[in-house]
């Protein structure tokens, strides 16, 4: 493997990487010896697995044994004692067949390095790189090196040969944000779901207002560091350069490097454009030391003037009610109009924010189908439709005070699936369903005789949640069946009752 060629393929797929992440990766000494060069600190080792394992007919192939032969399986952390900082995650794979007792021994005792083993008995071996690997996520390690899950990793694995035959097969892992020399700043958010908007008829003195819940999974990951001008690359650069310019104006920030590394589809009804402008807007204004509040963001970059709940959703997660706006003359709002269309005003105040419990899950149906309504068409669709009935906002308040926010407070699903329901049915959100083609209503049926609590058009579509907390495969299975010649998109979530995430490195 010619190092230098695979480090370029890497850094086109991943980034820039630092002169440390280079040698990490390209050494064919001891890392341990490295690192303890690079931090300054003795490192140590923390195992987590240490156990005798029958190889796998891939293990056995990569190993050169026979299938079944006993081979040590362990994972460690290679940590700083200093400051007791995970470094790198390691797994190992040795057959014991090919060690001698007093190695064997100090390998199971799992406190030791690797390299301080081999020198310690003097084993003559060489390493053989075999590939190294970009990994889109972090999930799986979030809790060992305390990034973000959606951050990116980098991996090699290797061999170590004696008397020509594999001694050792390893895997080493470390976040690509670790050892690299310029500061930058992390910001992960949540997707939302916007059940609906609370009022369209404006006959109280206020208008819009809505009512959504923060989800884990869709995601977006944006990484920001300092740069000469201005820099976007990565899924949706155009939207994000948008937001950064209206960052660096609002808040007299320099320029930046930004990275796109985990996004989502925009204008399907989960909140990606809130997201990412919020998101990008946040990250500049860490790199530069500025703080200011979720609703000064939103302002500088234009989103939350309808409702406030991808805002609010960035801002704190949960299940969120928020509160509308002053309509009328010399109010803040004087028509009825989409978010993109109401620029300068500000997201309406957030009247209630509860955690959702832990064990619903919320089934995300994305169907190949035209993009929700967004740009010049929903404004028009709001001036066609709007005002919506007051008799009919009357009832979807009802529902949404009476039923549904006692039902999260409680934990009570079924209260909670029976009020997505009816809402289906009643002021804006009833437009917004006739609007959809019918494979749309046919998955919330299909979704509900499955077993779904409730399932409703998030904003203006085309995805369609269910709620459950049971049967979530067969309500997946359902919804598959429904899209099986259009085709689309199923992911399975929980609520993310926390903001987005922030993280400076």
């Amino acid at each position: 493997m010619r190092v230098d060629e695979e480090i370029a393929r890497l850094e086109k797929a991943v980034g820039t990487l630092s002169p440390v992440q280079k040698m990490l990766l390209g050494t064919d000494g001891s890392v341990t010896c490295l690192l303890e060069v690079v931090t300054g600190s003795p490192v140590e080792i923390e195992t987590l697995v240490q156990r005798v394992v029958a190889a796998d007919e891939a293990t056995a192939r990569e190993l050169e044994i026979e299938a079944g032969d006993e081979v040590n399986y362990r994972v460690v952390k290679l940590k700083s004692s200093a400051s007791g900082e995970t470094l790198i995650h390691a797994a190992s794979l040795t057959p014991i067949k090919r060690l001698e007792d007093r190695f064997k021994t100090d390998l199971m005792r799992a406190d030791m390095p690797i390299g301080t083993i081999l020198k310690r008995h003097r084993i003559e071996s060489r390493r053989d790189l075999l590939r190294f690997r970009a990994l889109k996520e972090a999930a799986d390690l979030r809790g060992i090196f305390g990034v973000l899950s959606k951050e990116p990793l980098l991996s090699r694995e290797y061999k170590i040969i004696r008397h020509g035959r594999p001694l050792m097969a390893i895997t080493e892992t470390f976040p690509y944000h670790k050892f690299q020399e310029r500061r930058r700043v992390i910001v992960q958010t949540p997707s939302r779901i916007h059940i609906t908007l609370t009022d369209l008829a404006g006959d109280l003195g206020r208008v819009d207002g809505g009512v959504g819940i923060a989800l884990e999974e869709p995601s977006i990951l944006v990484e920001a560091e300092r740069g000469e001008g201005l820099t976007v690359r990565g899924e949706g650069a155009d939207r994000a350069r948008a937001a950064a310019l209206g960052a660096m104006e609002s808040f007299g920030l320099g320029g930046a490097d930004i990275r796109i590394r985990s996004s989502y589809q925009q204008h399907v009804g989960l909140g990606g454009g809130t997201q990412l402008a919020m998101a990008v807007a946040k990250a500049l204004c860490e790199l530069y030391g500025r703080s200011p509040p979720a609703r000064e963001i939103a302002k500088a970059v234009e989103r939350g003037g309808t409702s406030g709940i991808g805002v609010a959703a960035f801002e704190g997660g949960g299940f969120i009610v928020d509160g509308g706006h002053s309509f009328g003359p010399g109010r803040e709002k004087v028509d009825y109009r989409p978010s993109s269309a109401s620029p300068g005003v500000a997201p309406p105040p957030v009247i209630m924010r509860a955690e959702v419990p832990r064990d619903w899950r919320f089934i995300l149906v994305i169907p190949n189908l035209p993009k929700g309504a967004h740009g010049r068409h929903e404004a028009d669709v709001f001036g066609a439709f709007c005002p919506v009935p007051k008799e009919e906002v009357a009832e979807l308040c009802r529902e949404i005070l009476v039923r549904m926010m006692p039902a999260v407070m409680t934990g009570e699903i079924e209260g909670f699936g029976a009020a997505v329901n009816r809402i289906q049915a009643l002021g804006f959100k009833r437009v917004e369903v006739e609007l959809q083609d019918p494979l749309v209503r046919r998955l919330m049926e299909e979704m509900r005789e499955a077993g779904a609590a409730g399932s409703g058009l998030s904003s203006f579509g085309p995805t369609v949640y269910a709620v459950a907390d049971s049967g979530v495969r067969e309500i997946e299975a359902a919804a598959r069946e429904v899209m099986e010649e259009r085709g689309g998109e199923v992911v399975v979530t929980s609520s993310q009752n926390s903001g987005a995430e922030t993280r400076i490195c």
